[in-house]
């Protein structure tokens, strides 16, 4: 139990707070805790967020989809983490991505209900969660007004950056020469060479359809 709260201590939502503190809050709610074998889904892109999930231990996969299906790009994380805690509020209340655990992984979560009645009772967990949304919101507004580079090497970095969650880690993109061509405004010849030579240096994996990025801070520009 002892090591759960130093793992919750770690998160963005606890920082500032105590171990007595959240030992506090935490009594006042239900927990429920769960372990997930590698291969199962935890949630799914669209579902009503209705509990904030706490990733305990283990290894995530999180899909996110473009609406026309011309791309996907997966993200991994690893613990402490918490599953969107940005989608339990808003216009629509759902998940933006699909969460699999790509190890065994455990949860601890909590109701939506529980988070209101209880935990936003801390000034500290409040705080906390505001920042998190306005960091999100800062972050998302940076993005729309950054200038896409000139190389074809750089763009396509850039198209990566600008859909990708977290700003490093492993990423994959699911994706055909042809729509990344028309996504970074370069010809398919072009991206053709441009992924030749990232992969030279070693910065990706290029596969039929899927492009592996082993860490996307390496890529970065």
């Amino acid at each position: 139990m002892k090591s759960m709260y130093k793992t919750l201590l770690q998160l963005p939502l606890f920082q500032g707070l105590k171990e007595e503190d959240i030992t506090n809050l935490l009594s006042k709610v239900k927990l429920q805790f769960d372990t997930h074998p590698a291969g199962s889904q935890l949630v799914e892109a669209g579902a009503a967020c209705r509990q904030l999930h706490f990733l305990i231990s283990g290894e995530v996969a999180q899909t996110s989809t473009d609406p026309h299906t011309r791309f996907s790009l997966t993200e991994y994380y690893t613990a402490p983490a918490v599953i969107e805690p940005q989608s339990l509020f808003g216009l629509s209340a759902t998940y933006a991505a699909t969460h699999a655990a790509h190890t065994e992984v455990t949860l601890l979560s909590f109701s939506k209900k529980a988070m209101l009645n209880e935990l936003t009772q801390s000034g500290i967990f409040r705080l906390n969660t505001l920042n998190i949304i306005s960091h999100r919101a800062q972050t998302y507004r940076s993005r729309l007004w950054s200038r896409p580079p000139e190389e074809v090497a750089q763009r396509i970095a850039h198209f990566v950056e600008t859909h990708a969650e977290r700003p490093s880690g492993r990423k994959l993109l699911c994706i055909s020469t042809a729509d990344l061509a028309a996504a970074v405004g370069a010809s398919k010849e072009s991206v053709s060479r441009a992924l030749q030579a990232l992969q030279d240096d070693g910065l990706i994996v290029v596969r039929r359809g899927e492009i592996e990025i082993p860490a996307l801070e390496a890529l970065r520009i």
